[in-house]
């Protein structure tokens, strides 16, 4: 048995192999799922309450060669008023990011891998926006969090109603702000891309490496380019890297060629940063919670222009770049000069 702590498996026990078929049967049972197939994958969830929180818990099942495995996502099922500035963000980086969403209209896209907090940023960025004056209709899959105010639609792809089709009916309800769980097909793309042209902030996620890449991605799926550079505003990388644990973090002058190697300037290296230790506060780990790390693009006349003509993304990389965007590893550094987290941990997150 294994915990995801902060992103990073620790192995927590093990048990005997006689005891796997009736754990496993335990938990399909309590996911409404079928206790008698084990040739096929099968996802369920079950809600529990402990120490007076209610918990949701996503539960898949996996048939290997060595039998089923069962994988348990906890989510808190109250409320979670996030801010934006709780979320690891530089003030250069959150001032960006802020000027794109509280424009009237456009489409704002944030990316990253599964699992580095894009649905996190964006319930952020909506609870900025929530106000009685503002119509906010959402389509997720799931609903990971409830937020007052927001009318929040499960798709549900068996009865039909994909991401696609909810932004058809979204745009007969006469919205502000729509909020996509995540553009996978061109259908849902196009959709989001002219729903953001006809004066509505289309705020969703996608599957990029890096904020440029999303550019190209958005073509590539069959989006005009023309049509995306007048809808996209802003597009926000981010990864999730670990704090460093207050209680046990050492301070130390590290060589100064491998700050270089690192990514620092040589006429701006740090004197001394911090890395990991270990304490019983942290587990022995040497981090303790999780911090964003970002790359805030934001789309300019140029970028636009290089959008139309279909130029690459390091292309258009080296412009916003140009133009004050600080890219994921640039981001990173800052956070190891600060001391919020290590060189370790950001070679381990950032490409």
């Amino acid at each position: 048995m294994r915990y995801r702590i902060d992103g990073v498996l620790h192995e927590m026990m093990r048990s005997p192999k006689s005891t796997q078929q009736a754990i496993i049967s335990r938990f399909k049972i309590m996911s409404d799922m079928d206790i008698a197939e084990s040739r096929k994958p099968q996802d369920g969830h079950t809600a529990l309450t402990i120490g007076g929180h209610k918990m949701d818990f996503r539960v898949s099942t996996l048939p290997t060669v060595y039998g089923e495995r069962v994988v348990l996502r906890i989510l808190r099922k109250d409320n979670i008023m996030l801010k934006l500035e709780d979320l690891g963000f530089l003030p250069q980086s959150l001032e960006r990011f802020e000027s794109s969403f509280r424009k009237p209209y456009g489409a704002i896209l944030v990316t990253g891998p599964t699992g580095s907090g894009k649905s996190t940023t964006l319930y952020a960025a909506v609870n900025v926006l929530n106000e009685p004056s503002r119509h906010i209709i959402t389509a997720e899959d799931p609903v990971e969090y409830r937020l007052p105010g927001v009318n929040q639609v499960q798709t549900n792809p068996k009865a039909g109603l994909t991401f696609a089709r909810a932004l058809r009916s979204f745009l007969r309800c006469s919205p502000d702000v729509i909020l996509v769980g995540e553009i996978r097909d061109q259908e849902t793309a196009k959709i989001a891309i002219e729903s953001a042209l006809t004066g509505h902030l289309v705020l969703s996620t996608l599957h990029t490496n890096d904020a440029p890449g999303a550019i190209t991605r958005l073509i590539e799926m069959g989006v005009e380019p023309f049509l995306v550079a007048s809808a996209v505003d802003c597009v926000l990388a981010q990864r999730l890297a670990r704090r460093l644990c207050k209680d046990c973090k050492e301070e130390y002058a590290p060589p100064k060629q491998a700050l270089i190697d690192a990514g620092f300037r040589e006429d701006n290296l740090p004197e001394r940063i911090f890395r990991a230790v270990g304490c019983k506060k942290c587990g022995g780990t040497g981090y303790k919670g999780r911090m964003g790390v970002h790359e805030v693009m934001l789309v300019s006349e140029e970028i636009s222009d290089l959008t139309v003509k279909e130029a690459t993304a390091e292309k258009i990389r080296q412009v916003a770049i140009e133009q004050g965007m600080l890219t994921l590893r640039q981001d990173g550094l800052e956070k190891v000069r600060m001391g919020l987290t290590s060189l370790e941990e950001i070679a381990r997150v950032v490409v």
